[in-house]
């Protein structure tokens, strides 16, 4: 079982330790962190975040059975008129957890917090097409495609597309009755 907890500066470096390359970095934290990942870049990532009237939220995976911090997510973009938000910077950083199912734990508790204590309409997030294991977590999550954005990033000399993906409070709430 696991909790989010806001995510502190004393959790840094253990987020950069998860972070072995700069094809990684992309994948978790999109064209706005350069590799190597530092301090400073995630300093000023927090900067603004987990206040009361924030659009971002920055959380820290705690794994109780292990008692350690596993992971990492985000509630970014959080636009109180429209009532969305969008999931970014997931990441199950501890290998002795991956393929348990950590994944889905982690996107339960956090559209938790998008629809109950946020009261959100729509939650959002992006995903790159080859990352099958995260595309299959966010289906299983209830999450649906909604888009394909071709050639989304580039890396190197190739480039990624990134299926755009959705869920809204309703369809939420039947699965988890």
């Amino acid at each position: 079982m696991i909790e989010l907890q806001h995510f502190e500066c004393s959790d840094i470096q253990q987020l950069i330790n998860w972070i072995p390359s700069a094809e990684f970095l992309l994948q978790w934290g999109g064209p706005s962190f350069q590799y190597p990942l530092t301090k400073q870049q995630l300093e000023k990532y927090l900067k603004h975040a987990n206040e009361e009237d924030s659009d971002t939220y920055i959380y820290k995976v705690i794994d109780h059975d292990m008692q350690q911090v596993v992971g990492h997510i985000s509630l970014g973009k959080v636009d109180r008129v429209n009532q969305s938000a969008r999931v970014g910077k997931v990441l199950v950083g501890s290998s002795e957890v991956r393929g348990k199912g950590i994944g889905c734990e982690m996107m339960k508790a956090i559209l938790t917090i998008a629809f109950e204590e946020l009261k959100l309409h729509k939650v959002t997030l992006g995903v790159f097409d080859f990352n099958t294991s995260a595309i299959h977590c966010y289906e299983k999550s209830g999450f649906v495609r909604e888009g394909l954005l071709r050639d989304a990033r580039k890396n190197g000399d190739e480039y990624w597309n990134l299926i755009e993906m959705g869920i809204l409070k309703d369809e939420w709430c039947k699965m988890n009755k």
